[in-house]
């Protein structure tokens, strides 16, 4: 008899699922660079990153979307609010992402190599859009209105002169991958742990949503279109159903060795000891049985056949059927 548990147990983890940690590190480390140098491979087309702001923007107040100044409007009231969203823009991203892959390969193997591979496919697509579509982030874009947060309040990860800017792509602001990689950990954290309070870890991506808004480095779109391409990533990288379900078995009786009695009770015609022991005399014939085996059914020869008892083998019958009823 089996039944399985639907969430993830405290177990050690499988080892065998482990993938080599060199190769895994080589892996990544290969990944992110390409993403890195694939970035500023999309630098240089600067008219067309600020007309397709303008067309983003357009779309956007059609379809009703709350203005980006709102969040941000709520933001500047506090300069010491705005510094800490600019500081969490700039230094949890890419750290909160490596600390996620490092405690899923070390504790959960199975679900690190699924997170692996979905946000590598996320971010080679993600790759991709910034190429065929470069897209000019809020605060660049005059007719939002918005303010620079980085540049005039500080800190900030990009330089003063976006088309010259040798270290970041600023014009690759769709998608938000600083909002796909955190849907992302906070999803696997949730499917990997069994924590009551797992739900928590979607703080994370809510925050990182408010202030990549509010610093007016993404648009609301471009964490909506991450959100549908992380959503396709996660349905076709499927997590293992061994990972998803831990079945655990009722524990089997132990085989009992030759030396052993047998377990059958001595009403069954056994000879085990037990609180039926006293119900078969030790004289008293009855079927030959092998050691964890049952009697063949019917009643013990104990019991004799149907019929008057008499002379000695009523006596001998009554302390079995007195033994029998205790």
């Amino acid at each position: 008899m089996t039944y399985a548990r639907t969430e993830p147990t405290d177990q050690e983890p499988d080892i065998r699922a482990r993938p080599p940690l060199v190769r895994e590190f080589l892996l990544v480390a290969g990944l992110f660079l390409a993403y890195k140098f694939g970035r500023r491979a999309a630098n240089g087309h600067v008219e067309e990153a600020f007309r397709n702001a303008g067309n983003v923007w357009d779309l956007e107040r059609a379809l009703h979307l709350p203005g980006e100044g709102t969040v941000q409007g709520l933001l500047l009231h506090s300069q010491p609010l705005i510094h800490a969203a600019n500081t969490y823009y700039a230094a949890v991203h890419f750290p909160a992402t490596a600390l996620f892959l490092a405690w899923l390969y070390w504790r959960r193997p199975r679900h690190y190599v699924r997170s692996r591979r979905v946000l590598a496919a996320l971010t080679a697509a993600a790759l991709v859009l910034h190429l065929l579509f470069p897209l000019a982030p809020p605060r660049m874009l005059p007719v939002a209105g918005l303010v620079d947060t980085g540049q005039v309040y500080g800190p900030t990860v990009y330089g003063q002169t976006p088309a010259t800017d040798t270290m970041a792509n600023q014009f690759a602001a769709m998608p938000s991958l600083h909002v796909g990689w955190a849907v992302m950990v906070a999803v696997g954290l949730i499917v990997a742990t069994r924590s009551r309070w797992r739900l928590l870890w979607l703080l994370h991506p809510a925050l990182t949503l408010l202030v990549v808004v509010g610093t007016a480095n993404h648009y609301w779109l471009d964490a909506i279109v991450v959100g549908a391409m992380l959503a396709v990533a996660l349905a076709v990288f499927r997590l293992p159903s061994s990972a998803r379900t831990a079945p655990a078995r009722l524990p089997r009786p132990a085989p009992w060795s030759s030396g052993e009695e047998s377990p059958v009770p001595a009403y069954a015609g056994g000879a085990g000891p037990g609180p039926f022991a006293s119900a078969v005399p030790t004289g008293s014939p009855g079927p030959a049985t092998v050691p964890g085996t049952f009697a063949a059914a019917g009643p013990p020869s104990s019991f004799g056949t149907a019929g008057p008892a008499t002379g000695a083998d009523a006596g001998s019958r009554a302390p079995a059927r007195a033994g029998a009823v205790r």
